[in-house]
């Protein structure tokens, strides 16, 4: 008889991934199979294996997808074949969505299940509105509300005299399509016409919005604005907080949509550092790393690598893949014998240091031929041995370079950029949909295997490169190079995208 499996009915948070709990994310990282909503993030799913199974099964408004019940019986099915299957839902799964009802099923199936609660938009979407949903001097309760109820009822289930009896705060989740009735029903029950009201839209995302009114214009002004779903609708003396509160939409970055292409595993560093800005980020990863063709040869050379003078490694990826081998040989850092390290950029260098081993060696510019000159600095490099830990097909400046200078050069390619083909989070249909403003490339490699998709161009898309060499790269394929990092590493491309956007607001305004 097979192993049942287990569901998890995991609460994906609110939209922003910083707000996705431990939990929830270890779920990801270890599932057989993810079943997502509409609500969920998608880049959540970086996370998973790269064997999981990934179904979509989200209900945007007006559009007609998997029904409750057959998601309640994929669900069974899947844990029914011994898979750990994790139900990822937007918010929380408990709160206004249909978690419940799943539960229930699952539990009458006979299938065990564990529930992991999100950080839900009607606490998190005011809060990064700047509007606090509870304060000492303006109320002493908080009261949710779904304007979105069950159409099989022949009668709204809200009772919005008793809404009006209470007061305090109010917060209605997925029901700005029939703003105008709710209002005009809470209107009729005595509601003030001037009591303060906020709509916050694709709350703690880099797409936030918030429009800003009174019960009795708000409705208007959602027409007005085109103001559409997702959005949460606070009611309450709260809002008025929000001219003094509101920190997040003060980010210089909001509204402005970032294409990211480095590998999955890298991607979130530059993402991370973007998004704190405000940025929205849609990461479709052009490169995967994978082994050399050759790894016996690569694990011989690792194996000697105390016979070098010197090891020079020209990225973090390299580093990893040459200590990942060298502790399958060796158990002690010592055996890596007196050769001195040398590193091209901060995050390979810190790689290294991870290691607690020593860079002797680091040029002011991240490319390799500023490591030939700061080995010409060093004196005389004649017959000294040098291995060359790297990429495979990279640039020959580097051993071209040493070996001119004398050195004995022998090149150990640790790993292979090679294209990534799969897409799990519908990246190239987000891209193809929305757009963007700016699309970021790290790497030759990024931009030829971007190119190499046939992806139609957004309108608008400007460029950003981590340094000349990438910039090269995007100009013979035709590419005009908006954004240039002076400093060729992610720190100084977050810098040189924040001032072009600055220049930018400057102009316009």
């Amino acid at each position: 008889m097979s192993k049942t499996g287990k569901v998890y009915l995991v609460g994906a948070g609110p939209g922003d991934p910083g707000l996705v709990t431990l939990r929830a994310k270890e779920c990801i990282e270890n599932a057989d199979a993810i079943i997502y909503d509409h609500l969920a993030n998608p880049e959540t799913l970086g996370w998973a294996r790269d064997d999981a199974e990934i179904t979509y099964v989200g209900k945007t408004p007006g559009e007609s997808r998997s029904n409750q019940n057959e998601i309640n019986a994929l669900l069974i099915k899947k844990a029914h074949e011994g898979k750990q299957v994790v139900r990822l839902k937007g918010g929380d799964p408990f709160v206004f969505g249909r978690g419940a009802e799943e539960a229930q099923a699952i539990a009458e199936a006979g299938i065990p299940f564990e529930v992991v609660p999100g950080i839900t938009s009607s606490i998190a979407g005011p809060a990064y509105a700047g509007i606090p949903v509870t304060h000492r001097a303006h109320n002493s309760h908080v009261t949710f509300f779904t304007g979105h109820e069950n159409p099989a009822k022949t009668e709204s289930a809200i009772d919005y005299a008793a809404l009006a009896k209470l007061g305090g705060t109010q917060v209605m989740l997925m029901g700005v399509e029939r703003l105008g009735s709710i209002t005009s029903e809470m209107l009729k029950h005595g509601v003030r016409g001037d009591l303060p009201v906020a709509l916050v839209r694709w709350a703690t995302t880099g797409q936030q919005e918030t429009l800003t009114g009174t019960l009795g214009d708000i409705a208007q002004k959602a027409v007005t604005n085109a103001f559409a779903a997702p959005a949460v609708a606070v009611f309450g003396e709260v809002v008025t907080l929000r001219d003094k509160l509101n920190w997040y939409e003060k980010r210089p970055l909001l509204g402005k949509r970032i294409v990211v292409t480095r590998t999955r595993k890298q991607a979130s560093v530059l993402s991370s550092k973007l998004r704190s800005l405000g940025a929205d980020i849609i990461e479709l990863p052009t490169i995967r790393i994978g082994p050399p063709i050759d790894l016996r040869e690569f694990a011989e050379l690792v194996q000697d690598a105390h016979m070098y003078d010197w090891i020079v490694f020209t990225s973090a990826n390299g580093v990893e893949a040459f200590f990942n081998i060298f502790f399958k040989l060796y158990d002690d850092a010592r055996e890596i014998g007196g050769a001195r390290i040398a590193a091209i950029g901060p995050a390979t260098a810190q790689r290294v240091k991870d290691f607690h081993l020593h860079v002797d060696l680091q040029p002011k510019e991240f490319v390799a031929e500023d490591v030939v000159r700061e080995f010409k600095k060093q004196g005389s490099i004649e017959n000294l041995n040098i291995l060359l830990v790297r990429a495979e097909k990279a640039r020959d400046v580097l051993p071209k370079g040493l070996s001119g200078l004398g050195a004995i050069v022998d090149e150990a390619f640790a790993y292979r950029n090679l294209p990534e083909t799969r897409d799990p989070i519908g990246a190239r249909q987000q891209l193809a949909k929305r757009g963007a403003d700016l699309i970021t490339f790290t790497s030759s490699s990024t931009v030829e295997n971007f190119l190499s998709l046939g992806l139609p161009w957004p309108k608008g898309m400007q460029v950003a490169s981590i340094g000349p060499i990438t910039s090269q790269t995007a100009r013979d394929n035709g590419l005009k190079v908006e954004v240039e990092a002076k400093r060729h590493d992610i720190d100084g491309l977050v810098e040189a995208i924040g001032a072009f956007f600055a220049r930018k607001a400057a102009t316009n305004s």
